[in-house]
């Protein structure tokens, strides 16, 4: 079966929704990177992971929807997405939307996310 990037990307944003962490750091090549405004560039799974554990310390109950995803290249997908989450400790909400595209290897594993925020964050 071919590989299919658009699925595999609802499968990696299935597993952040879950907030299963085990899933999500599989998902990671070992040498992937990160680039977000908000967390800045990352290098590899080990920092890239320490960041999404920070972040869902910080915003546990985060909802997020895809409004459109779609296949930009062989390898890779990008979504649409809009977040919605509080501050576990302040209780300042937190409303994103952006779009996220995904690149990956010939073992499926994410090597390189790109996320761009639609709004000044």
């Amino acid at each position: 079966m071919a590989f299919d990037p658009v699925e595999e990307l609802k499968r990696f944003h299935g597993a952040v929704n879950a907030l299963d962490f085990e899933t999500i750091e599989n998902y990671f090549a070992e040498d992937a990177t990160y680039v977000s405004k908000g967390v800045g560039s990352l290098s590899g799974r080990d920092e890239i992971m320490l960041a999404f554990r920070k972040y869902f310390d910080d915003y546990p109950d985060q909802t997020a929807i895809d409004t459109l995803v779609e296949k930009v290249s062989p390898n890779a997908a990008r979504a649409v997405w809009s977040v919605r989450a509080t501050h576990s400790k302040t209780g300042k909400p937190l409303v994103r939307e952006g779009e996220e595209t995904l690149t990956f290897n010939e073992d499926g594993r994410v090597t390189h996310v790109e996320v761009k925020d639609y709004q000044a964050f």
